[in-house]
């Protein structure tokens, strides 16, 4: 490699630079020059050898002075970028003492020579080559040459350089490709050879006795059937082979530990719109001051997988004792609340953190008095719009509107006194002043969107209507002009009324409970009660009736039990009494489910919600029984 390298830079030819012919020591002479060359340069002094007393380093500063010589060591070979560019030459001296060396050079632009091994085993040993030892001593044993380095100067750093590309794929094709799979079944089928039948074929028969026979009993028969044709004696009959279950069963019996903790009672509880959520109110019936226990509005969902039963859905802390509650028409989540300082609120239960939307506030309009019973309304112009409707021991029946800022606002107002009252209630009117009302329940026509019932303190039910435009002869302060509504009162009961439940399946009948235990049943055109049943001798605290069956309804007693009425079968006893407490603590309140009609819910003092699953004897109506029930108030009114 070294020798062909040497050819190629001792042969260099140009049209106007000439030729230089390089000979190299080892390899003899290149070849001859063209014609018309000039001739080389002389040629550098040959190196010598080292005389005596002479360092190494100074002889080869000589020749170095000269141009013979360099170092021709092939990790430092003269490189060439471009035309015309120098060549540079890299100096490295390796030197052992007492051994070989070898000395390359490299002649730039001279003669390149080579020192042979001999003689530089004669210069490391002082002009002694067959001497043994490393020779005399002199510069040369002890000094050390350092590495000279030359920067590259063509040898640059790269710049990085960088490029953005863009490239595009095909759009992807999708399709889509129906199957159908194809079941094949093979199957063996068998009939049975027809039987032959004997048929007896019977003699005509012509006699003339059967002839008169028929003819005399044929205006008989058709007479007959003409009657049965026109009797009802079978209208409605059914063949029911199955034997109806009397049977009532409990399915959940819930409760919040918090609540009974504080002995609170389940004072009212309300189905939502879906008929899953059931809601109840902790507070105290039972406190004659005002409250100042915190209650609680709970809520569970039956429907859920997992119901824990003293764990409810939503909890709500109130500061005052509830007292009654009432689920939105048609949202879930919303629920109606009365309070015994007077308040009425309405929470939405789907919010945990922050579930209290609007609240009177205790202004000149809100109630005085313990709020009862609460009701969502829809508006006259606005059907879809709900407005809450409160009842009060005040004497006040209000109407609110929910508004921003999260009030409700009084739009209608009404309050009962009793120098208002119709001629037929029996009460002694007082001579002086006005004296409201206390009413404890309010019940609405299903019929008639603007007439109620309202029960009172008093134990005489109060017929109103909320088209009423009388003024009320009052001076308690309100936002609003009052109104007096009652239109006429029936006869009382031995005590406060403490519920009343319109009929939805008649307009003019409705049931009361009070505190004489006592549950009445009225209609609209008379004062005096079609039916009075004795279901207890403690009070009664709730009576609903059946969203499906026409005749039954359900009362809920102060011995801890609630009655289930059919009228269908008995007008004077109960045809299946649930015992609710065992101790015999009173029941509050009850519920029907409209959407789940089998389900009916009951409340008691010991703070605990029992869901009961009615059989089908209660909750199927059978055929024409509105009109027994129509034929029932008609019967016992005269």
């Amino acid at each position: 490699m070294a020798r062909r390298r040497s050819r190629r830079r001792a042969r260099r030819c140009g049209p106007t630079a000439g030729c230089e012919r390089r000979e190299s020591v080892s390899n003899g002479p290149g070849p001859p020059c063209p014609p018309g060359t000039p001739p080389p340069p002389p040629r550098p002094p040959a190196p010598r050898a080292l005389q005596s007393g002479e360092s190494f380093g100074e002889t080869l500063n000589d020749q170095f002075k000269n141009g013979a010589a360099s170092l021709n060591c092939p990790a430092f070979r003269s490189r060439k970028r471009g035309e015309g560019e120098g060549r540079r030459s890299r100096l490295s001296t390796q030197a052992r003492v007492g051994g070989p060396v070898t000395i390359a050079t490299c002649v730039q632009p001279g003669l390149a020579l080579r020192a042979g091994t001999a003689g530089v085993a004669e210069l490391a040993t002082g002009g002694n080559a067959n001497a043994e030892g490393p020779g005399r001593s002199g510069p040369l044993q002890d000094e050390t040459l350092g590495v000279a380095s030359v920067p590259s100067q063509w040898r640059v750093a790269q710049g990085i350089r960088g490029e953005t590309k863009s490239c595009q794929t095909a759009s992807i094709a999708t399709a889509e490709v129906s199957t159908q799979a194809r079941k094949h079944a093979d199957a063996q089928v068998q009939t049975e050879a027809p039987e032959p039948v004997a048929v007896l074929p019977l003699p005509r028969h012509h006699s003339p006795r059967l002839l008169a026979f028929l003819r005399r009993v044929e205006a008989m028969v058709i007479r007959e059937l003409s009657k049965n044709w026109q009797s009802h004696a079978f209208d409605g009959f059914e063949v029911n082979w199955a034997e109806p279950q009397q049977t009532v069963s409990c399915l959940h019996t819930l409760c919040y530990p918090p609540a009974q903790a504080q002995g609170l009672h389940v004072t009212s509880i309300s189905w939502n719109a879906t008929g899953s959520v059931l809601a109840c109110a902790y507070g105290r019936l039972d406190d004659g001051d005002w409250s100042t226990l915190k209650s609680f509005v709970c809520a569970w969902n039956l429907d859920r997988r997992r119901l824990n039963p003293q764990q409810p859905l939503a909890v709500v802390e109130v500061p005052s004792s509830v007292m009654c509650l009432a689920f939105h028409p048609t949202q879930p989540a919303h629920i109606a609340g009365g309070l015994y300082n007077g308040e009425v609120l309405v929470w939405d239960v789907s919010r945990p953190e922050d579930p209290l939307l609007w609240r009177t506030g205790l202004t000149d309009d809100t109630h005085t008095d313990p709020v009862y019973q609460v009701l969502w309304l829809p508006e006259p112009q606005h059907s879809h719009r709900f407005q809450v409707l409160s009842v009060a021991t005040d004497g006040k029946v209000l109407l609110w509107q929910g508004v921003g800022a999260g009030q409700l606002q009084l739009t209608e107002g009404f309050a009962v006194v009793v120098q208002q009252l119709p001629r037929s209630s029996k009460l002694k009117k007082p001579s002086r002043g006005e004296t409201e009302v206390g009413a404890t329940a309010v019940s609405f026509s299903s019929f008639d969107p603007s007439l109620f019932v309202l029960a009172t303190e008093g134990g005489f039910p109060i017929k109103c209507s909320l088209a009423a435009e009388e003024a009320a002869l009052t001076r308690m302060p309100s936002s609003v002009p009052l109104r007096a509504p009652a239109q006429f009162t029936f006869s009382p009961h031995g005590g406060p009324i403490y519920s009343v439940s319109c009929s939805p399946f008649h307009r003019n009948l409705f049931l009361s409970a009070g505190t004489d235990g006592h549950v009445h049943l009225y209609s609209m055109l008379q004062a005096q009660p079609l039916t009075s049943l004795q279901l207890s001798h403690k009070y009664l605290f709730a009576v609903r009736w059946s969203p499906v069956r026409p005749l039954v309804f359900a009362a809920a007693s102060g011995d801890g039990d609630v009655q289930l009425f059919d009228l269908q079968k008995s007008s004077q006893k109960p045809t299946a009494s649930i015992m609710q407490t065992q101790d015999g603590s009173p029941v509050y309140c009850l519920e029907f489910n409209s959407q789940q009609t089998r389900l009916l819910a009951a409340g008691d003092a010991k703070g605990m919600v029992k869901v009961w699953q009615l059989s089908s004897a209660f909750t199927e109506q059978g055929p024409r029984e509105t009109e027994d029930l129509d034929r029932l108030a008609s019967e016992i009114a005269t």
